[in-house]
């Protein structure tokens, strides 16, 4: 039995779309699952659809030499233009980045054979994506992101269906109360420590829900790590432990180039391996008057925060945990994913050193601030007297952790 991903409907709605389908995300997301989903799915409906795999090497040395040989594979169909052949033919390919130039061979079949084949295509890292598809594949893709579980989703696969309605509740009526809060705060906590890789949360004691974690840490990220052509592996794991304990801090390549003891071109390339196999996303500074708040660090957070916590090794009850403050943070930054695009997320800081944890840019320069406490009562207000000053169209909302669930909802403290 399938359990649903958001993005499901959004990938099903596209099958009607002569562009090719793309699959993106870290490895061990689903992606393989959704293709076996869709694969279902449109068998269902009665239309021709084939399945392929292309860790298979006898696949890869007949598609590499021609992208023709690909119909060796589907059945009685010789190609898409076969004489009995009226409807569109699907063709799912798991592991596309595997192929020789992946770019070169789905722009043939598409120029081929559009609208006659449609291809759902999954790659595990957009790091091959974006070299390989970037030009070739303009007006002939759509990429579709398959990020780890959202808490929404991390309810559905706990079977929780009721608690995710629950929460639904709650953010649809402010003044709601819950009698059920306690009860999804306790799973917050757990999504807090283990994260949302699918296989780590159906895992069922605690300790197994470690061992896959680190199973990820020490073979699935060494194959992003092996496919990159990293030689130092040593220095790539190093720099992920160091940006682990420095989640939501800026990001000094030239501290981190001293402290590994690398030159920072290679800082730089590692950074953006991580961010094109998704580990890490960068957060860009906020800023109008750039002599006085020009920062140009990013801040660095994790894209899942099991992956975080394995490799600090920390899996204590979150509320006993120094760092909790940053790993909030982090859940947050998550969170407000999910609800705004990732590009209008920033940060603000001056040079003097005042700060805001989130600026959500909207529309007609107005937007939204957001400011992460896990205890508010710690709170001084007058820390952001100059942003309130600077940037009335950006009302600031104070997030703890009882109010973590969602951004959205009432705030403890609105400045």
């Amino acid at each position: 039995m399938y359990i649903p991903r958001i993005i499901f409907d959004d990938i099903i709605k596209h099958l009607t779309k002569k562009e090719f389908t793309i699959i993106t995300g870290a490895r061990q997301t689903g992606k393989t699952t959704i293709l076996k989903q869709l694969f279902d799915t449109i068998k269902k409906q009665n239309k021709e659809v084939f399945y392929l795999t292309l860790e298979k090497e006898e696949v890869l040395q007949e598609i590499n030499s021609n992208p023709e040989n690909i119909f060796q594979y589907t059945g009685r169909i010789a190609n898409p233009l076969y004489e009995g052949v009226s409807e569109t033919i699907y063709l799912l390919l798991d592991e596309i980045q595997y192929a020789e130039n992946p770019s070169n061979f789905l722009k043939y079949l598409y120029d081929t054979y559009s609208p006659n084949l449609k291809i759902i295509a999954t790659g595990s890292s957009s790091f091959y994506i974006d070299k390989k598809f970037k030009d070739s594949l303009v007006g002939r893709k759509r990429l579709f992101h398959l990020k780890t579980l959202s808490f929404d989703e991390f309810l559905v696969f706990k079977d929780k269906i009721d608690l995710k309605n629950e929460l639904d509740k709650i953010r649809e009526k402010q003044e709601y109360k819950s009698v059920r809060y306690a009860e999804i705060m306790h799973y917050l906590t757990e999504y807090l420590t283990f994260g949302g890789y699918p296989n780590v949360v159906l895992a069922q004691s605690n300790e197994e829900k470690i061992n896959v974690l680190e199973e990820i840490k020490n073979s699935y990220i060494k194959r992003d790590i092996l496919d990159s052509k990293v030689e130092n592996r040593q220095a790539f794991y190093n720099l992920l432990n160091i940006l682990a304990g420095q989640t939501g801090n800026l990001l000094n390549k030239n501290m981190l180039s001293k402290s590994l003891r690398i030159d920072l071109s290679t800082v730089e390339n590692y950074l953006y391996i991580m961010q094109k196999s998704f580990h890490i996303e960068l957060v860009k500074p906020f800023f109008r008057n750039i002599k006085k708040e020009l920062i140009k660090m990013p801040k660095v957070y994790f894209n899942d925060i099991g992956l975080l916590n394995v490799f600090l090794n920390r899996f204590q009850f979150f509320i006993k945990r120094e760092d909790k403050g940053s790993l909030l943070e982090n859940y947050v930054y998550i969170r407000l994913r999910e609800i705004y695009k990732q590009d209008n997320i920033k940060f603000w800081r001056t040079a003097s050193g005042n700060e805001v944890d989130f600026v959500v840019s909207e529309t007609f320069g107005k937007g939204k601030a957001f400011e992460v406490k896990y205890n508010a009562n710690l709170l001084t207000k007058s820390k952001y007297k100059l942003f309130r000053n600077t940037y009335p169209d950006y009302p600031l909302n104070i997030i703890q952790f009882d109010f973590g669930i969602d951004p959205l909802i009432t705030p403890v403290l609105k400045l």
